[in-house]
């Protein structure tokens, strides 16, 4: 609250200790300053006090108080405490009232007639005989209005000044302290620091505690499966040397002395899985407000304590592209990441990639599930592919305007004036030169084939379509256009765009000769990826390499990022699954999860992460029933809410809510 502020501030030099030369900015307390009873008295300011409550505790002590009346000098004892309260006594206690602001003392008191409190009835005494019915200290009673006045000044352990009595008399007084006050100790019971739990990051369960975080290291994984997807294929018997946080080398017999040594024995080893279409750990995913809405982007909107980031490392996920919802015919700039689980937002990020955008088409988009009707603009399908016409021609005029004003801001006699910034036709005159790619949300034939003869017609492609559920039908087209198919292995019937879906599509679309990848849409299925490919064998009789392939190399190639990662070959990024099984077993799992030479997934550890997990849920529910115990204030257990966020209709502009279990613990 005052050194640590200061510094923050820059102010220091000036502010924040007592120091000579320093603003003379301080507290005059009671007593210690975190002492419960403590009280403020004084609050100087660059030398100037401020009172916040009288301060007699500071003059406090006993006094001997002299008052010199005409008629002779009286006596008395003052006992001054805390908090401007005083006891006045003579032969008797008598009712006084004191102030002392910390320079000017006033005193009031009655001194009292023991005679006359004899023989005056009690009708006719000054209080009506009201102190004796009521049983209170003469002390604690009104003055009456023959009270004798006291005010003066104090000098430390001397007080002086004048006085009047109720005759208008005046005379002088003096008070001399025989002892100061001793300073109460604080008898308020110590409170017990609670027992709170560990800071882990992220602030969820299965986050690092401080220092704990997973380190990049050099791997040596020996004797092996090994699943290159290069031409070399699948290897036995082979190693996979990793070296900071590159493939250094595979092959048999290697050795480092420097690395941590895995045994492969009886596993399998494959690339990172590759998530082309995701939509974890972002905050939120569709800005529905308009058709077109390609100045938003996911980068800024990252939530890199989304534990689904931890659940799909379990699953072998190392890389993800993170896509906006549906809402819009053109959407916002996508975010590609790497689950380094306890980064922060910016250093998830996929350094240096082509960036895309999410485009969609068909039902969502024209919100035909949207029981009160459409608020905007399309309704129709034919209003969809009119906003693409629209946004590019748009674009293409904003292209041309910013080429006219570089040719003519240099050129003599001519004034050349800026265009206006405009960041939505930005990231489309990117699409036009090829600097950003679209990802396009699509399922029925007809669209696709429309927007295709669109992006012919305005002069850009579409990179990926995703979901595709009827490429299967147009696949001749997409490869005529250059596009990569991301499709689901097995899902149809859940709306009317899909009808026609069948699970034979990745492969009928492979085999024309396009690029298939198996994508998510779904927090929960893309921990389950390696599985999902495993069904394009048993649908169309695609290789296992080849099925692999579309959760790892061909989404790589689909985010121009196969130079890096995708495939286990010297110099790519050390991202590395090992395998108990078969990758494409139903009994396979995870047991570690590399990500750029770092093992951010350890069943083992995993296994103890849990019981931690257990044991400080139960911790945290025993500190609730001791509190209800003890009767302090109490509300029900409240679950988290996690909105997760999917491709369906309207889900996808709202997300599903669900209660998560494992993040009720931290709460």
């Amino acid at each position: 609250m005052t050194k640590t502020p200061a510094t923050l501030l820059g102010i220091y030099n000036e502010v924040g200790s007592l120091d000579v030369g320093k603003w003379a900015n301080f507290l005059i307390s009671s007593g210690p300053i975190f002492s419960e009873k403590t009280t403020i008295f004084q609050n100087w300011v660059q030398g100037i006090k401020y009172v916040v409550k009288d301060e007699a505790s500071s003059e406090g002590g006993l006094y001997k108080l002299a008052v010199n009346f005409p008629t002779g000098t009286a006596t008395y004892t003052l006992d001054v405490k805390s908090g401007n309260s005083v006891t006045m006594y003579g032969k008797d206690t008598m009712n006084a009232k004191f102030s002392f602001d910390g320079r000017m003392i006033k005193l009031s008191y009655a001194p009292i007639n023991r005679t006359q409190r004899q023989t005056i009835p009690e009708s006719q005494q000054p209080d009506g005989g009201q102190r004796q019915r009521r049983g209170g200290s003469e002390a604690d009673q009104p003055l009456p209005a023959s009270a004798i006045r006291l005010s003066g000044i104090s000098n430390g352990t001397e007080w002086n000044g004048t006085g009047v009595d109720s005759a208008g008399t005046s005379f002088t007084w003096t008070a001399t302290m025989l002892k100061e006050a001793e300073l109460k100790k604080d008898t308020v019971k110590k409170k017990e620091i609670p027992v709170i739990g560990k800071v882990i990051y992220p602030f969820e369960p299965f986050g690092w505690e401080e220092g704990q975080a997973p380190k990049q290291e050099n791997i040596l994984i020996k004797n092996t499966t090994v699943w290159t997807n290069e031409k070399e294929g699948v290897l036995q018997n082979t190693d996979v040397l990793i070296k900071n946080g590159k493939i250094a080398a595979v092959g048999k017999n290697l050795s480092d002395a420097t690395a941590k040594v895995i045994d492969g024995t009886g596993k399998h080893v494959t690339p990172g899985i590759i998530d082309e279409h995701s939509h974890i750990a972002a905050a939120s995913i569709n800005e529905g407000g308009q058709s077109v809405t390609s100045e938003v982007r996911i980068a800024d909107n990252l939530n890199p304590d989304d534990i689904n980031i931890y659940r799909q490392l379990s699953g072998g996920v190392t890389t993800s592209h993170i896509l906006h919802g549906s809402a819009n015919v053109i959407g916002g700039q996508t975010q590609l990441i790497k689950l380094r689980w306890g980064a922060n937002a910016e250093d998830l990020k996929f350094k240096n990639w082509d960036g895309q955008i999410k485009f969609a088409l068909g039902e969502n988009v024209k919100r035909s599930s949207f029981q009160s009707g459409n608020n905007r603009y399309p309704d129709t399908r034919m209003g969809v592919e009119q906003v693409l016409v629209d946004a590019f021609t748009r674009a293409k005029d904003y292209q041309k305007s910013w080429k006219n004003y570089e040719v003519n801001k240099n050129k003599k006699g001519v004034v050349a004036v800026a265009p206006r910034r405009d960041l939505e036709l930005d990231a489309l005159v990117e699409i036009l030169e090829k600097k950003r790619f679209i990802t396009c949300h699509s399922y029925v034939q007809s669209e696709i084939t429309s927007s295709i003869e669109i992006a012919n017609r305005m002069g850009y492609k579409y990179n990926t379509f995703t979901h595709i559920l009827e490429g299967y039908k147009v696949a001749d087209k997409m490869k005529e256009h250059g596009a990569n198919a991301s499709t689901f292995s097995d899902w149809w019937a859940y709306k009317m765009e899909v009808e026609d879906a069948i699970p034979y599509n990745a492969a009928i679309m492979q085999r024309v000769g396009l690029n298939v990848a198996i994508n998510s849409d779904d927090a929960e299925m893309a921990r389950r990826l390696n599985q999902e490919a495993a069904k394009i064998v048993k649908y169309g009789g695609v290789t296992e390499e080849e099925a692999l392939k579309m959760v790892t190399l061909n989404p790589a190639i689909m985010l121009h990022v196969d130079d890096r990662v995708g495939s286990l070959k010297n110099g790519k990024d050390g991202d590395v699954v090992v395998w108990s099984d078969n990758p494409l077993s139903i009994y396979a799992k995870s047991l570690y999860t590399i990500v750029d030479g770092t093992i951010y997934f350890d069943r083992e550890k995993d296994e103890q992460m849990q019981k931690w997990v257990d044991v400080e849920r139960n911790r945290l529910i025993k500190k609730m029933n001791g509190e209800k115990r003890s009767g302090a204030s109490v509300t029900p257990a409240q679950p988290s809410y996690h909105i997760m966020h999917s491709c369906s209709d309207h889900q996808h502009s709202h997300g599903l809510l669900v209660i998560d279990a494992d993040e009720i613990s931290n709460n």
